[in-house]
């Protein structure tokens, strides 16, 4: 247990740990202390001073709370605890002063600023400021750096609080920023004048405190007391990033992060940031049905006749899509079901097994913290979840060792690389471990269970898990994946089962080519591959627009809110299957969106705990199937470039075409 020490912190005692600091201590006490520099995720700087305290007894003059911790606090005379001041006058005239020499510089840009209404110099200077200033010099003016597509830079708006310099250092792990010159010719700017090449950069929005770094897609087209923000779950990965999506009318003007410390911390990666733009484009808002081999508009009554017909005594099987909400994959598993079809949703070939541990794992997100012994196998989660690999760097950080098998990777840590495919897992499987006290985490991509043996690496990957006495975390690379599992949808044979029926219901599934010979009905938002290749198209809305429940890569519940309304005709997805139900003859017996749950928690009970990780256990395990030959691959070959929603989105082709120049980037004297 941690050493408590007693304070008292304006005239209230409380006991804290002695390794906490002060700034921390004063708001356990609910004493809220001023700061730009510090920030509770990243290294302590002490270079902004707003945060200065008064320590009774100590040295005359104020101490700056964030630099100090309790435990460097000495009791009074006569043994009583320490005293901490947050409101004396010394207090007040200190932060009056660090306030005056911020405004210095800072230019008058309040009415311009994109930082205007949400900017905590603003608030700060409202109630630590002067209403005038002793000061007329001319400002110092600085050069704004070009940082890429994504980040706008206002550096004469900087107060050199370093929160950029410090993130995109020890979170992103990139040396791509940092500060230079004294005095007044000190300026953050960026390694030999390159832009950002993380997938985490957009993060150095939220951290800085004024309008120095501001998004540039969003610059200038909106005011915060303008939008209307909804609190959702992303679904670009499967992490299941906590997020707030915030609308102007009927369009979403940005995404921001909201704090989880279960999954997301408080970072989002670029594309669950920027990928907003993709939702208004190439969108499905009118049925349509193929005439004479060309698509046709139609109306819904229309085009649901023509499905129902279609459907009608003839083989179907339905495919689930990667960003399909749960309820809608349950939905359309019940009305397969109800025709003597089948539903698939491992549209990639992956070799899940259907016992929730088998597709869920066994671990959260949560143990990578404590884990000293990080095992990933097929995967490059840099590119897969981009969040959860600072995780994985917090922890070698922390001394975590990490091990990789699979292809090559550029993670933003140092890792032993054990080799590229099956003979180097079977190797590590077949080791008998010493030591099982050593806190482990066995990490286990998509892309090591989509060969022929995907059920054999599955089993290795267990193995090693239950010899170490390590948790099994399954990194998928779809968002509805473990919802549509736990919905129900597998079927024996797989994808190929499902896609040799006469009549294939593609539930927004874009990422597979369905082969020539079936009938296809297409049910999704954006007019992508599987829309295409569609005889009938039915629009759906996009995850932003409805309500709908998703379970993380670690079977976690999560509930995606509707911030908006979709386009034109386009419907909920669960209601089109609802009315196509009727239409064939086989309704399912649910009106409402409550119902529909209702039913869904019935058959999968673990729904029902939202945002809590379920314990999965493995069944007995039987012999250990051989495995195959040859190297793991990669389940993600563009990161920009993986959902139909990325793939509307003129800023994602633009970053992946970036990507593409740098990594053909001549090199030397070429």
């Amino acid at each position: 247990m941690a050493d408590l020490k007693k304070i008292v912190i304006d005239g209230t005692e409380i006991e804290a740990p002695a390794e906490m600091t002060l700034i921390q201590a004063c708001e356990m006490a609910g004493v809220e202390i001023p700061r730009f520099c510090y920030h509770e995720r990243l290294s302590i700087a002490g270079n902004c001073r707003m945060c200065l305290v008064e320590v009774v007894g100590g040295p005359p003059k104020p101490a700056a709370s964030c630099a100090m911790q309790v435990r460097d606090l000495r009791p009074g005379k006569d043994g009583e605890p320490p005293q901490v001041r947050t409101n004396s006058p010394m207090v007040k005239k200190a932060r009056e002063g660090v306030m005056e020499f911020l405004l210095i510089n800072h230019p008058l840009d309040c009415p311009i600023c994109d930082q205007g209404g949400e900017c905590d110099l603003q608030d700060q200077a409202m109630a630590y400021g002067v209403d005038f200033s002793r000061y007329r010099e001319p400002k110092r003016a600085a050069v704004d750096m070009d940082l890429g597509p994504l980040v706008e830079t206002h550096m004469t708006r900087c107060i050199s609080c370093t929160r950029c310099v410090r993130f995109i250092t020890e979170v992103a792990g990139t040396s791509a920023l940092g500060q230079t010159g004294r005095g007044e010719d000190s300026e953050i700017t960026s390694y030999l004048g390159e832009t950002l090449k993380s997938n985490l950069q957009g993060n150095i929005i939220d951290l800085c405190p004024v309008g120095a770094l501001v998004s540039k897609p969003y610059a200038f087209t909106a005011r915060p007391w303008e939008l209307t923000k909804t609190e959702t779950i992303d679904v670009m990965d499967a992490l299941g990033s906590s997020i707030r999506v915030d609308t102007k009318g009927r369009e979403v003007m940005r995404i921001l992060p909201r704090n989880h410390d279960g999954t997301n911390e408080e970072w989002i990666s670029d594309k669950t940031r920027f990928v907003w733009d993709g939702l208004r484009r190439q969108r499905l808002d009118t049925p349509y049905v193929r005439v004479d081999g060309k698509l046709t508009r139609a109306t819904w009554p229309e085009a649901l006749a023509a499905a129902a017909a279609a459907m009608k005594d003839r083989r179907v099987a339905g495919i689930v899509g990667d960003l399909a909400p749960t309820e809608a994959a349950f939905a359309l598993r019940s009305l397969m079901d109800a025709m003597g079809g089948v539903t698939e949703c491992r549209t990639d070939g992956a070799k899940l097994g259907t016992d929730r541990a088998e597709y869920a794992g066994t671990a959260a997100v949560e143990d990578i913290d404590t884990a000293k012994d990080v095992l990933l196998i097929g995967t490059n989660p840099a590119v897969e979840a981009p969040v959860l690999n600072a995780r994985i760097r917090k922890a070698w950080l922390h001394g975590a060792d990490v091990r990789l098998i699979g292809q090559p990777a550029e993670l933003t840590y140092e890792h032993e690389h054990l080799g590229t495919g099956r003979d180097a897992l079977a190797r590590i499987s077949a080791e008998d471990e010493a030591s099982r006290d050593k806190p482990s985490i066995v990490i286990l991509g998509n892309a090591a269970l989509t060969g022929d043996d995907g059920a054999a690496v599955l089993a290795h990957a267990r193995q090693i898990a239950e010899a170490r006495g390590a948790g099994l975390l399954i990194l998928h690379t779809a968002a509805g994946r473990v919802g549509a599992m736990d919905a129900g949808c597998h079927t024996e044979g797989g994808i190929d089962a499902a896609l040799s029926a006469d009549v294939v219901y593609n539930l927004g599934a874009d990422e597979i080519d369905v082969p020539p010979g079936p009938f296809v009905i297409y049910q999704g938002s954006h007019g992508d591959r599987g829309a295409h290749r569609a005889d009938i198209i039915l629009p759906g809305a996009a995850w932003t627009e409805e309500q709908g429940l998703f379970v993380n890569t670690e079977g976690r519940p999560q509930l995606a809110l509707r911030s908006g309304f979709a386009p034109g005709e386009a419907k909920e997805n669960w209601a089109i299957l609802r009315a196509l139900s009727a239409e064939v003859g086989f309704q399912l017996p649910f009106d409402s969106i409550a119902q529909l749950r209702r039913a869904l928690v019935e058959a999968a009970p673990q729904l029902a705990e939202l945002d809590e990780v379920p314990v999965n256990d493995f069944a007995p395990a039987g012999p250990l199937p051989d495995l195959g030959q040859g190297d793991f691959g990669s389940a993600v070959r563009d990161f920009y470039l993986t959902n139909p929603v990325a793939r509307a989105s003129e800023l994602m082709a633009e970053l992946s075409r970036l990507a593409r120049e740098r990594e053909t980037a001549p090199i030397a004297a070429e």
